[in-house]
């Protein structure tokens, strides 16, 4: 049986999803983020995603599948409820930003539909190694073009 989302079961749950990929977050990290009434998380105790809708646009903070759940669809459950919480509160647009290296997450968002916006060279540090981060785009809602393309 799935956990509640507590900062504390957020961070147990970021670290061992993010090992070996720099440090996870911590409870407080999350317990600040989460005081924040623009910030919000879905899922459980085995794929969670936070994020956050300001104005008209949606920021992924963090997505974070179990080791022993990948390859379950969790993770790209968790992505649907995060766009799905992000367009009721209003966001047309998601962001995110991904590490260059993280193949297994950028497969997942180029299957949902993000596109690279902007790239920063060697944003991440992998002991001697730096990793660009791609900063990652998808529209949310529907151009009266689009929707015209959908309905043919």
């Amino acid at each position: 049986m799935a956990h509640a989302m507590t900062p504390a079961v957020m961070a147990a749950l970021h670290g061992r999803a993010f090992l070996g990929q720099g440090r996870g977050w911590s409870e407080a990290e999350f317990a600040d983020l989460l005081d924040s009434p623009h910030v919000f998380a879905v899922g459980d105790s085995r794929a969670f995603a936070l994020g956050r809708v300001i104005a008209d646009e949606a920021e992924l903070l963090t997505l974070a599948t179990a080791p022993e759940s990948l390859r379950q669809g969790l993770g790209r459950a968790a992505l649907v409820a995060y766009e799905t919480q992000a367009m009721a509160r209003g966001a047309q647009t998601s962001f995110l930003e991904v590490a260059a290296d993280n193949n297994a997450a950028r497969a997942l968002y180029e299957m949902a539909g993000y596109h690279e916006a902007a790239r920063r060279t060697g944003y991440y540090r992998r002991d001697a190694n730096a990793v660009d981060a791609l900063i990652l785009r998808r529209c949310l809602v529907a151009t009266p073009q689009q929707a015209r393309k959908s309905k043919r």
